[in-house]
């Protein structure tokens, strides 16, 4: 029985089935249009998204790694006019002789970009010295060193002190890490004696190391104060009582406690005094913290009401292609008769090192072109906020705006207002503060959501702290004011704003 469709025996249908099972092979031809980022291109998207600090950074990392870049004005295009015609450029150019794909692999980061030795014997390395501070963990290692302990004991101690986070706390279990020393360090003990282990480090310094919670914390920083009445009873409350405290249920305190308003109000003092993260105050992490000083990326002048956008390229050096690189291409275009393999491999690391920096000084000059372009736009925008200051003159603004006026994408407005800052005679402003999101109020106008969180906060910060305002009233308070907001809106915005609700913003 042959197949009714194929007339092939070979090909037998299954029972009660006309399907025909025969496998056709076909070939095709096929076009796709696909859009690829080039290194280049790759490298410009991820400027655009560094501040000027990290783009100082950057340069100087570069300068270190590609011989072919170095400082000072850039040279004339008559040497990159030989490079373009003896070799071709990486966009289109084929040449006999060579072939740049071997060389351009499709990872951000491509294989020329190696480091080289050019060190010799005779280099002198010199090493500039520098001073930082103890870091915590040090800190706490030091006062073990004072302790009176033997080797077992201080092995433990060390592998506390290692579990314990920046912010002071030791979030494990004594009997968790009982289990996990064994395995570890090969250290066989007790959950007796390592809770006597952290029972000696939480008497180290500053007071609250090594707790397991906050209310821990705050207990073991009372007992290392002067045993005064009004500590003694902060310690009550923060141990029996620390969830009615969280949630300002002052009545049942003070009824439970037999305490006036005036003896709560000196006991609140003293626990609010109290430092939560212990390990944060330590002098040791100051270094972490200058190292995110705000640096503006842009510098706004204010002639007579001509607002004027430059950028801060103070410390960003001017780049150039190395002339020695340039001298060393030209040698082989005039010497190609005589070619070498290792004359070849040469110009070919040569060419890419010339490549590499060119693409870098182009993305560079784009980056800040782009920067510029972007930031005058915002300024034009909201002209009248840079001319008075006065953050109600802020409009409505979106990264759509921005993108339609400067003819760029909207991710590329996102890139340039990230992480960015720039400089006025009001103060210092990230970019992202000029954009927010607009609605009407009763007359019809648009108005800017932060200019309602403005009144918003006001209100809050006016409020009788006794009887704080609760969500709904905040929302009427609001509508008489001509802004008419859902109490679920009003919500949002308080908490973009950090503030807590009405309960927690009650005091005595």
């Amino acid at each position: 029985m042959a197949c009714s469709l194929c007339e092939k025996k070979s090909c037998l249908p299954r029972a009660n089935s006309r399907i025909c099972y025969l496998v056709m092979l076909k070939q095709q031809l096929q076009q796709k249009l696909q859009q690829k980022l080039s290194p280049a291109q790759i490298q410009v998207i991820k400027m655009l998204e560094i501040p000027t600090l990290e783009l100082e950074e950057r340069i100087r990392q570069e300068l270190e790694e590609n011989p072919a870049l170095e400082e000072g004005a850039e040279a004339s295009d008559s040497q990159d006019d030989v490079l373009e015609n003896e070799y071709g450029s990486d966009e289109g150019g084929n040449n006999d002789d060579m072939d740049l794909d071997e060389y351009m692999p499709d990872d951000d980061i491509p294989d020329y970009r190696l480091k080289t030795n050019n060190s010799s014997k005779d280099d002198k390395h010199e090493s500039i010295p520098f001073s930082v501070g103890m870091t915590f963990h040090e800190f706490l290692l030091d006062q073990l060193g004072l302790q009176d302990l033997n080797e077992h004991e201080r092995g433990l101690a060390e592998y506390v002190i290692g579990n314990i986070d920046e912010e002071g706390y030791l979030r494990r279990t004594a009997e968790a890490m009982v289990d996990d020393i064994v395995f570890q360090a090969g250290i066989q003990t007790t959950d007796e004696e390592m809770l006597h282990i952290i029972h000696v480090i939480q008497q180290f310094d500053p007071p609250g190391v090594g707790a397991s919670d906050l209310q821990e914390c705050l207990v073991l920083q009372l007992d290392r104060k002067t045993q005064t009445q009004e500590v003694q009873c902060a310690k009550k409350i923060v141990t029996h009582y620390f969830e009615e405290f969280t949630k300002k249920h002052y009545d049942k305190i003070m009824k439970s406690l037999s305490i006036d308003d005036e003896t709560l109000k000196n006991v609140i003092g003293e626990i609010i005094r109290l430092n939560p993260k212990p390990g944060s105050a330590w002098s040791g992490n100051v270094l972490e913290k200058s190292m995110s000083a705000i640096v503006p990326d842009f510098m706004l002048e204010n002639n007579d009401g001509q607002l004027t956008v430059h950028l801060n390229n103070s410390n960003v050096p001017e780049l150039r292609v190395s002339n020695t690189y340039n001298e060393m291409m030209q040698d082989y275009a005039g010497n190609k008769q005589n070619q070498t393999k290792e004359m070849k491999d040469a110009v070919f690391f040569v060419k890419q090192k010339i490549d590499s920096a060119r693409w870098f000084i182009d993305a560079i000059k784009q980056r800040q072109q782009t920067l510029l372009t972007t930031m005058k736009a915002i300024v034009d925008f909201q002209y009248e906020f840079f001319v008075e200051g006065d953050e109600t003159y802020l409009k409505p603004m979106i990264l759509k705006d921005i993108a339609d006026i400067t003819g760029f994408d909207i991710s590329t407005i996102s890139r340039v207002s990230n992480s960015k800052y720039i400089q006025t005679e009001f103060g210092v402003f990230p970019v992202k503060y000029f954009f927010s999101e607009s609605m009407t109020n009763d007359s019809g106008e648009e108005v800017s959501t932060r200019e309602i969180k403005k009144i918003l906060q006001e209100t809050i910060e006016h409020e009788d702290k006794k009887k704080p305002l609760n969500d709904d009233r905040l929302a009427e308070v609001l509508k008489d004011k001509g802004y008419n907001i859902a109490r679920r809106t009003v919500a949002k915005y308080r908490e973009q704003l950090n503030i807590p609700v009405a309960r927690l913003r009650k005091e005595i």
